[in-house]
């Protein structure tokens, strides 16, 4: 495989973002001084509280490459009228500091937390449009995953090599899965924490993994997250209920859960030796995947402060 280019400019730092968002506000006029980091693993998502807007900073070139996907993907969803984010109608992206950046009109919290239920009925909305015009690309989960290990920072030669032949492992699994629904365009990444509380209603949010692939697909997450997170309630159980399938059933789901786990256990990969806060929860991703224990209980990342 041929290696990344890294992102212009080297590690993603506190003080590399703050010049990021300075270059933002010299671009377009937008006060940036009020700008709180909500989120900080391989994107930086900043809260512009007083414009009532959200900044999302790529901050690995894995990231960077899908930046003109997800613009694409948020305007198809407006056209379709799909509760999503939505992007500011300014030219798309901005490139600030070398790093691509997007801004987004923040949804204003309705008071009640969304459930499985509300993600459900999104994406039922979400499978039944037709593909953009423009297209998506193909579903390619493991292709996703070697890309960010292109790029380790933090993580060891050895567990990288591991990770990497797991890729190999699962992808020599995946062909003659007996899907059971309709392929066609997906979320790619469902899971609860990309559905936003609205006034309006729950919108779904981060596109970087919207591709054309199995529906079965964006709907093991909630599935993966009652076996292996303490989250409250059952919202796997409001899912299958309202979109009409329980993946969990399904014979294919094992090799599922099993790349979907190895998603999350990747996904800090690139920024890892940035994100010292968050070694021992990923630690523990890896060390019970790798030993297959199934029954372990993982933990949320938390939150930048």
């Amino acid at each position: 495989m041929t290696e990344r280019t890294p992102l212009p400019g080297g590690r993603i730092t506190r003080e590399r973002l703050r010049t990021v968002l300075a270059g933002v506000q010299s671009a377009i006029g937008i006060d940036v001084s009020d700008a709180e980091l909500i989120k900080f693993t391989n994107n930086a998502v900043f809260r512009l509280p007083a414009a009532g807007v959200v900044i999302r900073v790529a901050a690995s070139s894995t990231m960077a490459d899908r930046v003109d996907k997800v613009i694409n993907v948020a305007r198809w969803l407006e056209r379709g009228d799909v509760p999503a984010v939505r992007l500011l109608d300014i030219d798309q992206p901005l490139v600030a500091d070398g790093l691509k950046v997007t801004l987004w009109h923040e949804i204003a919290g309705g008071g009640r937390k969304p459930t499985g239920a509300d993600l459900a009925g999104i994406l039922r909305e979400w499978h039944r449009l037709s593909p953009p015009t423009a297209g998506l690309p193909a579903w390619a989960p493991l292709a996703e995953i070697r890309s960010r290990l292109t790029e380790p920072d933090g993580v060891t030669a050895a567990d990288v090599a591991y990770l990497r032949g797991e890729c190999d492992r699962i992808e020599h699994q995946l062909p003659g899965l007996p899907y059971e629904l309709p392929p066609g365009p997906i979320h790619g990444d469902a899971f609860m924490g990309n559905v936003i509380d609205g006034f309006t209603g729950p919108a779904i949010c981060d596109f970087d993994s919207s591709c054309t692939g199995p529906r079965e697909w964006d709907l093991v997450p909630l599935a993966v997250g009652k076996l292996r997170f303490d989250y409250p309630g059952d919202d796997h159980g409001l899912l299958a209920g309202r979109y009409g399938f329980d993946v969990i059933g399904w014979e294919g789901f094992p090799i599922l859960r099993r790349l979907r786990e190895l998603k999350l256990v990747t996904s800090l990969v690139p920024v890892l030796g940035s994100r010292e806060v968050l070694r021992p929860q990923w630690q523990r991703r890896l060390d019970t995947y790798r030993d297959g224990n199934e029954d372990a209980r993982w933990s949320t990342y938390v939150r930048a402060a």
